[in-house]
């Protein structure tokens, strides 16, 4: 029998049990028409009367991260340049024997960014918003307000900025996607690989990161410039290079030089390890649409290899 996919839920909510949920928790939306939005490895989001994103998990692996953003984000919210979901409301699925909790934010207007795929010629603001963005996040003044929430923030617990620690699983999956007919692989995706394992753990001083800042994870208007990050339940400290994999898997040269430009400059070790994690978000990315029959999802996720490979 395969093995179902690790994104599997273990939890499941339908918009029935949203209303339930609405009139315990937040009665003055009680009423209000409720759309699901969006689903993702490890949370569904419902929109509740048009202005609230409520936001539920599916797996137990995401209860630590909503946790965290419950204390964090309404710290470092105020002093960022984009929207973030700040957690107004907050409530429990009433599961009898072990409630999970919920979040409720103002809705950020908006789609992902693998959703709304402009052209690369038109991703240029954004890539600069996003630079901006980035180097407030990773600036001392965030990390310590996030720290003095007193939220047990972990060094890197995945040891995302350490590419040697998921080299043999990135290569699987890319074997994997390759024979699925999706890519045909690219030897420079090989050889980028080759090198970042070749690199020792990071010796830089951590910062403040989102932790897993991909293109479902940042919203663009239709004017196509950025409004949100979304999705913070990876909030932790770690290297810079594992936010700035975004630079390398969703922007072409041109609007990689934007968002760099705003954000400062960076060693060639932390180029290395951030093009590193675009590809190896990338291909999860890629295994993800695979399996859940999501052709633009897929279509970023293979230009990500591409771009973070070049």
């Amino acid at each position: 029998m395969p093995t179902p996919p690790q994104w599997t839920a273990e939890r499941t909510i339908s918009v029935r049990d949203v209303a339930e949920l609405v009139e315990v928790f937040a009665p003055h939306l009680t009423g209000k028409p409720i759309v699901a939005l969006a689903e993702g490895w490890d949370n569904a989001v419902f929109v509740v009367g048009g202005r609230w994103a409520l936001r539920f998990p599916r797996r137990a692996v995401a209860l630590p991260g909503i946790l965290r953003e419950i204390a964090v984000l309404p710290a470092i919210a105020p002093g960022l340049p984009l929207d973030v979901p700040v957690p107004e409301l907050v409530g429990n699925d009433l599961h009898p024997s072990d409630p999970w909790p919920f979040t409720g934010a103002r809705l950020i207007v908006g789609q992902e960014l693998a959703e709304a795929d402009p052209p690369d010629t038109a991703r240029n603001a954004i890539a600069a918003a996003l630079g901006g963005f980035l180097r407030t996040l990773h600036n001392p003044a965030a990390r310590d307000a996030a720290v003095a929430t007193g939220t047990d923030l972990a060094v890197d617990p995945m040891q995302r900025g350490w590419p040697r620690s998921r080299l043999t699983q990135t290569r699987d999956d890319l074997q994997r996607v390759v024979a699925s007919g999706a890519w045909d692989g690219n030897p420079a995706t090989t050889a980028l690989l080759d090198r970042a394992g070749e690199l020792a753990p990071p010796p830089t001083e951590p910062v403040l990161v989102h932790g897993d800042l991909h293109v479902r994870h940042i919203l663009v208007n239709d004017h196509g410039a950025a409004t949100g990050v979304i999705d913070w339940g990876d909030l932790c400290l770690a290297d810079p290079s594992v936010d700035l994999a975004i630079a390398y898997a969703a922007f072409d040269e041109t609007a990689r030089d934007a968002l760099l430009t705003t954000y400062g400059p960076i060693s060639g070790d932390t180029e290395l390890r951030a093009r590193a994690f675009a590809v190896r978000i990338s291909v999860l990315l890629a295994g993800y649409a695979i399996r859940d029959h999501r052709p633009r999802l897929l279509r970023e996720a293979l230009r990500g290899l591409d771009r973070a490979s070049g």
